[in-house]
């Protein structure tokens, strides 16, 4: 070992432990606080909890339909995000391997939603759901969330087909398969990296989405989680023991999520260096 890595890896690892706690340490705060109670919050917001009661998650569950609100994050943001991947994976699949005169228009078309933000449009886009009868329905996010969703994934996803090598292609059709069986069963499995990235983005984005279920949605019932959250907040106080427990439940999909998806894109990386 050289004398110079000797002392960088001890920087290295006092960095990196750093920046750990540093992007950890929120986290933890919100989990604690989650066993406080408001009084305990404000009297001692940065200590531990003097006992880890359950008291306030079970506050929660009572002062709001809870439940309910995950169920309802769940639906917009798995179905979108299952939506977005099939439509621009074939979307993609199709700009960076057919060749025509109008590809490079057609996927500026697809880029022109990162460059025009969606609020503006706010208006018309209500007056367009309120004709369509999807004015408290979940579905209005779902198409939201998939109209914000495809640029970026399109980006995304386009470049890194550009990077695939076609021989592989090549050799699936000449052994019979077709497009989507290309697709399918050559291509995708070796963008796990790509759909890593693109699943991970577009669900923590229709998970934490507060500006189209206030305007869209005006039920109850139909409400998701950080809508449904604001309840908790009352005109002079609000219960923060009962926000920090639904915090904290709320994470816990994107939580896991993320790890799951980590792994995924580690052993995307290991494959296709190997092949």
């Amino acid at each position: 070992m050289k004398q110079g890595a000797i002392w960088t890896r001890p920087f290295y690892y006092i960095v990196v432990f750093t920046m750990a706690t540093i992007s950890l340490y929120p986290i933890l705060l919100m989990m604690l606080s989650s066993f406080k109670t408001s009084v305990e919050i404000y009297k001692n917001p940065l200590g531990l909890p003097t006992s880890f009661s359950l008291d306030t998650y079970r506050t929660l569950l009572s002062k709001i339909p809870f439940t309910t609100y995950f169920m309802n994050s769940v639906f917009v943001s798995i179905v979108s995000v299952v939506l977005i991947v099939i439509i621009c994976s074939l979307a993609s699949f199709y700009i960076a391997r057919f060749k025509f005169s109008w590809n490079n228009a057609l996927f500026f078309i697809f880029l022109l939603g990162m460059m025009i933000p969606i609020k503006l449009g706010i208006v018309p886009l209500f007056i367009l759901m309120r004709d369509l009868g999807l004015i408290n329905s979940l579905w209005s996010l779902v198409f939201m969330n998939i109209a914000t969703g495809i640029p970026l994934t399109m980006l995304i996803l386009t470049g890194f087909f550009r990077t695939m090598p076609y021989e592989l292609e090549e050799a699936a059709r000449i052994d019979g398969a077709g497009n989507l069986r290309v697709l399918w069963h050559v291509v995708l499995p070796l963008m796990r990296p790509a759909l890593g990235t693109v699943v991970i983005i577009n669900f923590i984005a229709a998970w934490n989405d507060f500006f189209f279920p206030l305007i869209f949605i005006t039920d109850k019932v139909k409400r998701t989680i950080p809508v449904g959250m604001m309840s908790l907040f009352g005109e002079h106080s609000a219960d923060w023991g009962s926000l920090f427990a639904g915090l904290t439940l709320a994470s816990l999909p994107m939580i896991v999520l993320f790890f799951i998806a980590s792994k995924q894109f580690m052993e995307g990386l290991t494959a296709g260096a190997v092949k």
